[in-house]
């Protein structure tokens, strides 16, 4: 026997051993995470896993179908939504494997696909730094490009540092890349899909722009007309001309084709991930009917819009992590008063300067409770605002009411985990 051939059958020995072992780790970690009330434990069952057994996070994109939806903002609801149109068109929904709690990171992904790793489809929520890897390992089919927001600028770089790494990777995949599904109203993500091999256009119609102000090519300002088209005075780059677009709850083709909705989970920005979704699954394959009728089953992603009891109050639990999610989830706060939950842990970002780029004016008229371990600080942002509020920092104290119906409480990441845990909410 050849050295070459004794050192592979080494290796395939050695690997049969280590995986079994990075299961049984893996998995006893996650049960102790979530016993422990300290998540779902996928992350660190992930981990553990690539750590015993290092190339499995390669190993387990090959050979499948796989859709991969990321972006600052939408990609857990996106890929409850795409996974849900995937699973109505097959016979066997366990042939659909999905990290259905969010954990995003190479070890989420590790972590979801390990439960079945010989199912033919992935439907993957993937972080934005990772859509580089996804994209050369995986070959995805579809790739689900949402917007690109400043989110957690003191851990992350900017945007447009993750706009010209997923546009450097479409260009090395060249013709065995995805089909991008493309947020039409964000420049940076329009700039980065157009090194795609295919792209369809999607009008999610959201109205966050702060984050677009300069051509993300030229560095020209960008322009937008009162309808909230842009374009770029200083070269060719545009608003393309959308293949979807949402209006009134619908999604309407370019061939004028329209598809009633009807979701289950609320706003404006839902609808626009609902979109892509749709059009991601036509793309794989799922006639629209057929994907309509599985996102349609969609009630609370990952305990988004989930209720959660608190003793005698019951709560509808919404999550924004940065300026562009608050600004599209303050839409939906229907109750008076409304809860707001804020916290500066890692996993939100520390630094909470963002807090001032909030419409917070949208909520005069209403009482506001502010809580979580930076309550004063939004407090603050609210007295400028001139919104009524009083301060409760301890969000089991916040939450004791008494309210009349379900409390709207909207809330930054760890604050959001604690009131799921706190309200009995699985993030599932």
């Amino acid at each position: 026997m050849s050295q070459l051939a004794a050192g592979i059958r080494s290796r395939g020995v050695v690997n049969s051993i280590r995986l079994p072992i990075a299961y049984a780790v893996g998995n006893a970690a996650a049960v102790a995470s979530r016993v422990s009330g300290r998540g779902s434990g996928a992350s660190i069952k992930g981990a553990l896993m690539m750590r015993i057994y290092p190339g499995y996070f390669k190993e387990l994109l090959v050979g499948k179908r796989i859709g991969v939806i990321s972006g600052t903002n939408g990609k857990t609801t996106t890929t409850h939504l795409l996974t849900a149109a995937l699973r109505a068109s097959v016979a066997d929904p366990r042939d659909v494997v999905t990290n259905a709690d969010g954990a995003n990171l190479r070890e989420g992904v590790v972590s979801a696909m390990s439960t079945r790793p010989k199912a033919p489809i992935a439907i993957l929520e993937v972080d934005e730094q990772v859509v580089p890897d996804v994209i050369a390992y995986g070959h995805p089919e579809v790739l689900i490009m949402l917007n690109f927001s400043r989110d957690q600028l003191d851990r992350h770089h900017e945007i447009n540092a993750l706009g010209k790494k997923w546009r450097k990777a479409l260009i090395a995949a060249g013709e065995q890349g995805p089909t991008v599904v493309a947020n039409a109203k964000d420049p940076l993500v329009t700039w980065s899909a157009e090194a795609a091999r295919k792209v369809i256009w999607v009008d999610m119609s959201t109205g966050w722009t702060q984050d677009a102000a300069l051509c993300p090519q030229c560095g020209t300002i960008l322009e937008y007309d009162c309808a909230g088209h842009w374009n770029c005075p200083g070269c060719p780059l545009g608003e393309h001309q959308p293949d979807y677009r949402v209006e009134g709850g619908e999604v309407i083709e370019a061939d004028g084709e329209r598809w009633p909705l009807d979701l289950q989970v609320p706003g404006r920005f839902n609808q626009g991930n609902a979109a892509c979704a749709l059009a991601a699954a036509v793309e794989m394959g799922v006639y629209e009917p057929i994907a309509l009728r599985g996102m349609r089953t969609v009630q609370a992603p990952a305990g988004r819009f989930a209720i959660g009891s608190y003793g005698d109050t019951r709560a509808r639990l919404v999550l924004a992590k940065n300026p562009a999610g608050w600004a599209e989830s303050l839409l939906v706060m229907a109750t008076d008063p409304v809860i707001l939950a804020v916290d500066s842990a890692i996993a939100d970002g520390t630094d909470v300067s963002w807090m001032w780029d909030v419409e917070y004016e949208k909520l005069r008229g209403r009482r506001v409770i502010a809580t979580g371990p930076r309550a004063t600080d939004l407090a603050l942002r609210l007295s400028y605002a001139e919104v009524e509020h009083e301060v409760i920092p301890d969000m089991a104290e916040a939450l004791k009411g008494p309210f009349e119906g379900t409390v709207d409480v909207l809330s930054t990441y760890s604050a959001f985990l604690r009131l799921c845990h706190m309200g009995g909410v699985e993030l599932k």
